[in-house]
């Protein structure tokens, strides 16, 4: 047998009564589709399940909550404590255990951010917490006396036996993010004068008194992982130094110490959190190297990690023991398993795009951007195979398009894949060579690859389709994913402006001051690019819903209310986030376009009137045109015809793979 590429990764970690076979871990994730009562369904079971049959060690069900009446803050969270959830609990546990993977329980309390809506009907509206104060949105908080404090203790302990009870074999304790536990354990949230608080030894013995009554419950054969907050990041929260001493008094009391960061109900922090794709790769990894130099227990470490390169260096290198993968598990459940055989280059990343968190906060599930299969998993483990082989012509090389070429020769047709470029990716590649996008050209790069090795597919490029064409190669089915090109709107001496496709690739021609007309993500993106590029950039447009604009002194999320209010996190709050910071990167609303001139661009700004700013380059970013006419040319070539993508409606990466792959797995069903 060849040697491991990565053998510190695949090498086996015994806990307690546990083998862990890898140090990948499944991070706790919920799964938001649950039944009205407030339990795992058996969808649930499936998503769960395929992270296990993708190799990681430890799968972990999230957002187990402790006290089912009084410790939510959103509807999607399990009951936990509640015997009439066993059978689902046994069946999501079954389903990972079966392939080899630990089920793990992650136990929590929402503390003083839990939703009174969600209480029983006739409850009093108050959260609990460590301290007495009104919430932002007016929700009166009122501070947990001893009695409750045990009870809550109680709970805890009894939540993780239930689990146990229902075959779950690893217990991880929610300590960090702002939630309850977390609450206790920060000097920024807690300010109570009795054992409970002031001293760090007081804040920290709620966390410590949960994880003995926790491991009496439990017995010794279970080991417990406790996740916490390194660093609160915040401006007034606690920093590392003193995270590592939180973890030290953790030290030998628990099995792993799981390091994160951030506070998750905090727009001011939550991109820590959840690392944006404006961030390194493992951006909070220093944050585990710093507690692992501290304590014995292995320590875990979380965010942003795709390359089991970097994994395996990190453990080497004595930064890390384990590895907790969360969206990069939705983009690629199969990457232990790809990694062990060596295959890094088949790995597909997470772009960092927030399309699961979208998806699941708006409608309630989880789709992956870049993974059609997320949301869709028991199709994809026990659809019905297509019973008809098709002869089946996809014309565009985007994403939908190598998608669904992908999809159907899975299915077993026989699939030419036509691009008029000279290469695979599509529109998308002219952002090869921005580095936040890095992740992007990976994707890009090694969906082109996969196509390329599939020897059901036939790849055309430099080839421009016609409808006479598909005609003559007598194609059962034929699917256009033509995309979109440039929205040109009617403004004076719009044709001197360069298109925004066109500067990307082109950077040498920008001259230093850039105004962009359009301020959606293509603008906002070429305007960090730009920006980080030392020109100096402004971008406008009539109105956006992606930010607020750049002012002296402004907070650019006023008013914002944690997720449980109804705010989504999405990428253009991550932009927001990341524009704050760039000196030489302004945006504005209220500006409507009016002519273009060699001076720079005339524009009438609501309240102000016409008035020029001054630009070396003006570029267009106001949208994409659907190419629906060219797609609908082929509506007759072929008995079968299709259309997805930009070519339908300027729309995500998912919307087109996602719309991609239910096309091809359709295909043959007659």
């Amino acid at each position: 047998m060849e040697q491991l590429k990565y053998p510190k990764l695949f090498e086996p970690l015994k806990l307690r009564g546990n083998t862990y076979k890898n140090r990948l871990f499944a991070s706790p994730q919920d799964y938001p589709g649950l039944t009205a009562e407030g339990f795992l369904t058996e969808e649930a079971a499936y998503f769960y399940e395929r992270k296990a049959i993708g190799g990681f060690a430890v799968v972990t069900v999230g957002d187990i909550m402790v006290d089912p009446e009084y410790g939510r803050s959103h509807p999607f969270q399990m009951r936990g404590l509640d015997p009439r959830g066993k059978v689902n609990l046994n069946r999501v546990a079954t389903g990972i255990s079966r392939h080899g993977a630990i089920a793990s329980a992650e136990l929590m309390h929402a503390g003083d951010i839990a939703n009174p809506m969600l209480y029983p009907e006739g409850s009093e509206p108050y959260a609990y917490g460590p301290d007495a104060y009104t919430r932002k949105d007016g929700v009166e908080v009122k501070a947990l006396n001893d009695e409750q404090i045990e009870d809550l203790i109680k709970h805890y302990a009894n939540t993780a036996h239930l689990a146990i009870q229902t075959g779950f074999k690893h217990i991880l304790l929610h300590g960090g993010h702002g939630w309850q536990i977390s609450q206790f354990m920060s000097p920024t949230f807690n300010h109570r004068t009795d054992q409970w608080g002031g001293s760090l030894e007081n804040r920290m013995r709620f966390p410590l008194a949960v994880i003995e009554a926790v491991r009496k419950k439990v017995g010794n054969a279970i080991p417990i992982e406790f996740r916490m907050s390194g660093s609160e990041t915040l401006p007034w929260g606690y920093d590392i130094d003193e995270g590592v001493a939180m973890a030290k008094m953790l030290d030998g009391k628990v099995d792993i110490i799981h390091v994160s960061v951030g506070h998750h109900e905090l727009p001011e922090c939550m991109f820590n959190t959840h690392p944006s794709m404006f961030m390194e790769d493992g951006v909070n990894m220093k944050y585990a190297a710093a507690v692992k130099k501290a304590v014995e227990t292995p320590v875990a470490t979380v965010g942003a990690f795709t390359d089991p390169e970097m994994m395996e260096e990190a453990i080497e290198a004595g930064m890390a023991d384990i590895f907790t993968l969360g969206r990069q598990s939705l983009a690629d459940p199969d990457l232990p398993r790809k990694a062990r055989l060596g295959r890094r280059e088949e790995i597909t990343p997470c772009l960092r795009c927030y399309n699961c968190f979208s998806t699941s906060q708006v409608g309630g599930v989880f789709y992956c951007a870049v993974n059609p299969e997320i949301g869709r998993e028991e199709t994809a483990l026990h659809g019905a195979p297509a019973k008809v082989k098709k002869n089946v012509i996809v014309i565009g090389g985007g994403p939908g398009g190598m998608q669904a070429a992908l999809t159907a020769s899975e299915q077993g047709h026989t699939v030419t894949l036509a691009e008029k470029k000279d290469r695979l990716g599509g529109r998308l590649t002219i952002e090869e060579n921005v580095p936040f996008k890095k992740n992007l050209d990976i994707y890009l790069k090694r969906m082109a690859a996969k196509i390329e090795r599939d020897n059901n597919i036939t790849v055309l490029t430099n080839f421009e389709a016609t409808p006479e064409w598909v005609e003559q190669q007598h194609a059962d089915a034929v699917i256009t994913a033509l995309g979109s090109v440039p929205a040109i709107p009617d403004v004076e001496g719009i044709e001197h402006a360069m298109i925004a496709d066109y500067a990307y690739e082109h950077v040498d021609e920008i001259g230093q001051k850039v105004v962009i007309i359009g301020a959606g993500l293509t603008g906002l993106e070429l305007g960090m690019y730009l920006a980080g590029m030392g020109k100096d950039v402004l971008a406008f447009a009539r109105n956006s819903s992606l930010v607020i604009p750049k002012e002296p002194d402004a907070d650019l999320m006023p008013g914002l209310m944690p997720f449980q209010f109804g705010y989504p996190l999405v990428q253009g709050d991550a932009l927001t986030v990341a524009i704050k910071d760039i000196p030489n990167f302004d945006v504005k609303v209220g500006l409507t376009p009016v002519a273009i001139t060699d001076a720079g661009i005339v524009v009438d700004e609501k309240g102000a009137g016409e008035h020029l700013i001054e630009a070396d380059t003006v570029i267009l970013a106001a949208g994409q045109h659907p190419l629906t006419e060219e797609a609908w040319a082929f509506a007759n070539a072929a008995p079968e015809f299709f259309t997805l993508g930009d070519c339908v409606e300027a729309d995500s990466i998912y919307g087109a793979t996602s719309t991609a792959y239910e096309i091809a797995r359709d295909l043959g069903r007659m």
